[in-house]
């Protein structure tokens, strides 16, 4: 992607002209480190649709993800003190809410073996999801809520890190370095997950997409 987070944020500030522009990500950072909760909720409003979408596709469960999404930023604002600049806030901010789920999915597989029959059938129409495979998704309507439970029984068959990269770059748009930050490894690793995620849904759909 060209575009930074920092780009893409909404919230205003004045200029000399009068029009709006984004307030850079460590402005906020560095008042809320002062104990400005506004700035720190601006920070909220900036990034909770994208962190609770990330946390959904690695659950598949809507539930799950709003409780994470809340967890994330609790502990985000109570670490807040720590956060030193040397990554970016939302770097800082998705490692805490993968690893948070990821350390969620491994304390649910302990409790008991995830069925495919426990997964949410109430898939909203995603169109990001939708867009892993566009080139093959049939365009009716009642194959399409066929696709969207295929896909996501499909990703909940993948490893929980390998979900976590598809998540991550197909579906959220992230590059590869910026996901080799966010989970602490290199990008070379982040390509081989990627591929051999990809290998895997093409082979756990090939019989819908035939």
């Amino acid at each position: 992607m060209s575009d930074s987070p920092t780009s893409r944020a909404t919230t205003p500030a004045t200029t000399g002209g009068g029009s709006p522009k984004p307030v850079d990500d460590l402005v906020l950072v560095r008042r809320a480190q002062r104990g400005d909760l506004d700035a720190f909720d601006q920070l909220v409003q900036r990034y909770q649709e994208r962190i609770y979408a990330a946390i959904y596709h690695m659950t598949a469960n809507h539930e799950d993800a709003n409780d994470l999404a809340q967890e994330t930023f609790i502990k985000a604002y109570r670490a807040l003190p720590s956060f030193k600049g040397d990554a970016t806030f939302f770097t800082w901010l998705y490692r805490i809410a993968v690893n948070k789920t990821l350390n969620f999915l491994r304390q649910r597989k302990n409790r008991l073996q995830l069925s495919l029959n426990d997964l949410d059938n109430q898939v909203e129409n995603d169109p990001e999801l939708v867009a892993l495979i566009s080139d093959k998704t049939p365009r009716r309507d009642i194959h399409l809520a066929e696709l969207q439970e295929k896909l996501n029984k499909a990703m909940m068959k993948l490893s929980d890190t390998h979900r976590t990269v598809v998540t991550l770059h197909d579906i959220q748009g992230l590059p590869h370095e910026e996901i080799a930050r966010i989970m602490d490894c290199n990008e070379g690793t982040v390509r081989s997950r990627l591929f051999y995620a990809r290998q895997q849904l093409q082979a756990y759909l090939a019989e819908f997409l035939t």
